[in-house]
């Protein structure tokens, strides 16, 4: 009997330890404020970000990138401030720009002699930002409306102060309102390849009316076509599809 006391006694006691231990080293384990929590959950939304930003700048490259409006050259179409949704796969499986469709393309050896010299570093986070929307579009990257393509007779004006095509008069209902279709007169014959375009807001556009004297006349290699606006994706005000014209 005696002995059989003392030992009950350190069974209980080496219990209560026991049960002492797990409930402190559980209350560490489970303790979602404590520092060992925090930073596995800071890496894990890090991780995240970097993920979402590395897709959307894959999706912006190859599929569809918005474009910030920086001027005034195809109101009232698109306005400043408005971001519109390029589809750059509109003509990468043979399908070629359409007259009225309303591109954005790179200027360079066009608009542009050549791009401007800047630090490398600088032109990395600005065409990041610019592909993501968040920034106004490199200094060669132009949104315009395609008025003529390879083959075609484009004048201005006819009698009736219209550009015509071919002979057939345009029907304009883009033009910025009071404008007229152009007040510089050209005839010119688009070489194949190429196109011919023009701001809807005509007074305020630098288009291929400007380039007529310069190498290449002002003609924008179809190559250089990065892809079709079709939609305006904010302000939310704005939504809905870019107008078209002509076919």
């Amino acid at each position: 009997m005696d002995t059989e006391a003392p030992h009950t006694q350190r069974g209980h006691s080496s219990l209560r330890e026991g049960e002492g231990w797990p409930r402190s080293a559980f209350s560490r384990t489970t303790d979602g404020a404590g520092p060992g929590r925090r930073q596995p959950t800071w890496r894990r939304a890090g991780a995240l970000g970097v993920i979402c930003t590395v897709f959307l700048l894959l999706l912006s490259n190859f599929v569809v990138q918005p474009f910030l409006i920086p001027s005034r050259s195809m109101e009232p179409t698109l306005r400043v401030g408005d971001r519109v949704l390029v589809n750059k796969l509109a003509y990468r499986f043979g399908d070629q720009p359409r007259r009225g469709d309303v591109v954005v393309f790179d200027g360079t050896g066009s608009f542009v002699r050549e791009r401007p010299d800047g630090s490398p570093v600088g032109a990395l986070v600005q065409g990041a930002a610019s592909a993501l929307g968040l920034a106004e579009p490199s200094d060669t990257d132009f949104v315009k409306r395609v008025v003529g393509v390879g083959g075609d007779d484009v004048v201005c004006c006819d009698a009736g102060g219209r550009v015509s095509v071919n002979g057939v008069p345009l029907d304009e209902p883009y033009l910025y309102p009071g404008d007229a279709p152009s007040t510089v007169p050209f005839r010119i014959v688009v070489p194949l390849g190429t196109l011919w375009v023009m701001g809807d807001h005509r007074s305020q556009s630098r288009d291929s009316r400007d380039h007529l004297g310069e190498p290449g006349g002002g003609m924008v290699p179809v190559e250089k076509v990065i892809g079709r606006a079709d939609r305006i994706g904010w302000p939310v005000s704005r939504w809905g599809a870019v107008g078209g014209g002509h076919g």
